[in-house]
């Protein structure tokens, strides 16, 4: 598929326009395709957005294309999506007061990042992750002072990175996965990150906010890769 010219973003920067879309509720359209958890554990992901290296000092110029969003590389060894991409997050914990505090305690003990320069922007509705029997609540937040991140624990994280958002959004590098369990077949965006592969959940939640925002491109669907 051809690449089209970004859009230009004159009526509101992207912090305003990320504001908005969670404010008004970013909606979970992949509800059908999963089934509700037998036993719910409660859990939170913290989707944090910054902005990338030489990215324009004035907010009011900024594009989807100065932003970046913090992703990590799971460890091959888990027993719950192991190998794969995931946004930092966790069970709750009974310390934790609420799901954002879970959301920040995870991302901390598994990035190293300081909450202090996070501000969060609100909360989504509840997804369901039936694999690990999870509820997860999204955190959507933005790194007003960004902190140096890496893999806390080896047993847990193989790698964490700042993935910028223009390889998430050009089409070239979007695609359907095809994912084969026995009989069944699991069909869902994905995005081919310098050959390491984002889908599942975590690409779901990807597509919502992009759609929801506005930054998404178009991309063709029909290109289909199994996982």
């Amino acid at each position: 598929m051809t690449a089209t010219t970004p859009p230009v973003y004159a009526t509101e920067d992207v912090r305003q326009a990320l504001q908005r879309a969670v404010d008004a509720g970013i909606p979970w359209r992949y509800a059908r395709a999963l089934p509700n958890p037998q036993n719910p554990r409660a859990a939170s992901v913290l989707i944090l957005f910054g902005t990338v290296a030489g990215a324009p000092d004035d907010a009011a110029l900024l594009a989807p294309e100065h932003l970046d969003v913090l992703l990590q590389l799971r460890a091959a060894t888990l027993g719950s999506h192991p190998g794969q991409v995931s946004f930092p997050g966790g069970g709750r914990e009974a310390g934790d007061p609420d799901s954002v505090a879970t959301a920040l305690r995870e991302a901390v003990e598994e990035t190293g990042l300081d909450p202090s320069g996070v501000d969060v922007l609100g909360t989504l509705d509840d997804r369901s992750l039936p694999v690990s029997d999870h509820v997860v609540t999204p955190v959507v937040a933005w790194w007003r002072t960004p902190s140096p991140v890496t893999a806390v624990d080896a047993a847990e994280t193989e790698a964490v990175a700042r993935v910028p958002l223009a390889q998430l959004i050009e089409p070239r590098n979007r695609f359907t996965s095809v994912f084969r369990a026995g009989p069944r077949e699991f069909r869902g965006p994905a995005f081919d990150v310098h050959g390491t592969i984002v889908w599942g959940f975590t690409a779901m939640l990807l597509d919502d906010i992009l759609e929801s925002t506005g930054w998404a491109r178009p991309w063709d669907p029909a290109r289909e890769r199994d996982i």
